[in-house]
């Protein structure tokens, strides 16, 4: 039994003759997915189904006694402009065509087309009403900047508001069947991006995550497809994939840009036909799975380079959002370490320390190439050694001073705007470096250690700094 692709989608057929509505339901059933049917034979009873129903789509026969198609087609655009309308007819007339078109149809099938001419009309239909509908929500989303549902991002720590636009987003395109692709830099936190869109899914299924890096075909295919009992030597008993573990739930696919050529190909007959194969098994399985996949590497470059398939990179960024760094969204850190100070404690057993006045504007100088996942090492790292009440910063300076030796200059925080730059007349050099050893030192609560790394500089040129002052 074929799974339903589009379960809250209603579709009304509409036709004089019971046999048509019957074959044509399990044409759609069978051949294009499609279970929420609801048919009528009486054209005058059109208006009050739709009234009744959530129905997105009509198909809608020429030739019927009481009201034809095109008296009905003309009823529906103007009550219910929103559905879309297929006009069915036993004679391909072209004039009766146009006409339908200019009415609002959607398409115009003949009877004794090609099942698949009639289905591909069907879904295309559908994903129009779908696209029209999730950009009328996401728009109305991004303009209110609010959630419907703030409770399914609760694991991830933000009040930026790029992030919350990034929630809207999501909210807006949770529930469509089509797949998402998560973008980002490792440890912005992609997976808890993917945990939310399957809270606010509606999927009864679980979540199944895959990491796909450093897969090769084989490996990628038995363990997303499975395989049947003596598929190949060792195969003693069968095995389900992922595929079939996520069934009525997501399948989470992480570091896609890490897939091989032949392994794309797979993946793109999977999000193209819906179906797949088990290893060793010569019968299809449908897949019955919302697909989600992340990486963070740019799939467009790959696919310039030809290293990316182009025609499974537009299949999947039909949804796409952008998880912004950690640098970008600098806000957060104050946050993200009461967050982590809070978690780290309670795993170690700990009383929660107060962290340093100065400690989150020292973090804010550092440009975190690891993200939140190295602000939660160095955090978890801190609170490991901690003894006193207080927090101590060494343990944070030394993490970022290895960091920054090892990876060279390229974690260095972003250049700024110059300060002086709206000044009508500047200050001296010895005024501005006062200024300047007066902020660090108030930033760093009298700390001379942390306000000599806020200046960049050392220690003792900070005190020759203040000696010359006072002198």
């Amino acid at each position: 039994m074929t799974e339903t692709l589009y379960p809250d989608f209603g579709v009304l057929l509409v036709d004089d003759e019971p046999d048509w509505l019957g074959s044509l339901t399990l044409t759609l059933e069978t051949a294009g997915g499609i279970n929420n049917i609801t048919t009528c034979s009486d054209s005058r009873q059109v208006l009050s189904i739709l009234e009744e129903k959530r129905i997105g789509l009509v198909m809608l026969d020429l030739t019927m006694p009481h009201l034809s198609g095109e008296e009905v087609l003309a009823q529906i655009a103007e009550r219910y402009p929103d559905t879309a309308v297929i006009i069915l007819s036993g004679l391909n007339q072209l004039e009766t065509a146009v006409r339908c078109m200019r009415l609002g149809a959607f398409d115009y099938c003949v009877k004794t087309d090609e099942e698949e001419r009639i289905v591909g009309s069907v879904l295309r239909a559908i994903r129009m009403v779908e696209m029209r509908s999730e950009f009328q929500e996401m728009s109305s989303r991004l303009i209110s900047r609010e959630l419907s549902h703030p409770e399914a991002f609760s694991a991830i720590v933000t009040g930026d508001r790029s992030m919350l636009d990034v929630f809207a987003y999501i909210e807006a395109v949770a529930k469509s069947p089509q797949p998402l692709l998560i973008t980002g830099e490792s440890g912005v936190g992609k997976e808890l991006i993917a945990q939310a869109v399957h809270r606010l899914s509606g999927c009864r299924g679980k979540l199944v995550t895959v990491n796909v890096a450093g897969l090769d075909d084989t490996v990628f295919a038995d363990t997303l497809f499975g395989h049947v009992r003596g598929a190949y030597t060792g195969a003693d008993q069968a095995r389900r994939g992922m595929v079939e573990e996520a069934s009525d739930g997501t399948l989470f696919l992480d570091e896609i840009g890490d897939l091989s050529i032949p392994s794309q190909v797979k993946l793109l007959r999977l999000l193209q036909e819906r179906e797949y194969y088990p290893l060793g098994c010569d019968l299809p399985k449908r897949l019955k799975a919302r697909i989600i996949v992340a990486t963070h590497q740019n799939l467009s470059a790959k696919e310039g380079e030809g290293k990316f398939r182009r025609d499974l990179y537009y299949r999947l960024r039909t949804h796409r959002v952008q998880i912004p760094a950690l640098r970008e969204r600098r806000g957060d850190i104050p946050l993200l370490l009461d967050h982590f100070l809070a978690e780290a404690a309670e795993a170690l057993g700990k009383k929660k320390p107060t962290p340093p006045k100065g400690l989150a504007q020292f973090l804010s100088t550092y440009s975190f190439p690891g993200n939140v996942r190295e602000l939660k090492a160095m955090v978890f790292d801190a609170v490991s050694v901690h003894r006193d009440r207080m927090l101590s910063m060494d343990s944070f300076v030394k993490a970022v001073e290895s960091a920054q030796a090892e990876a060279g200059p390229s974690t260095a925080a972003p250049p700024r705007q110059n300060p002086f730059s709206g000044f009508d007349e500047l200050p001296t050099f010895s005024d501005a470096a006062a200024f300047l050893v007066q902020e660090a030192l108030a930033r760093a609560n009298g700390n001379q250690t942390l306000a000599a790394r806020l200046l960049g500089i050392s220690q003792p040129a900070l005190s020759k700094r203040l000696k010359m002052m006072h002198s």
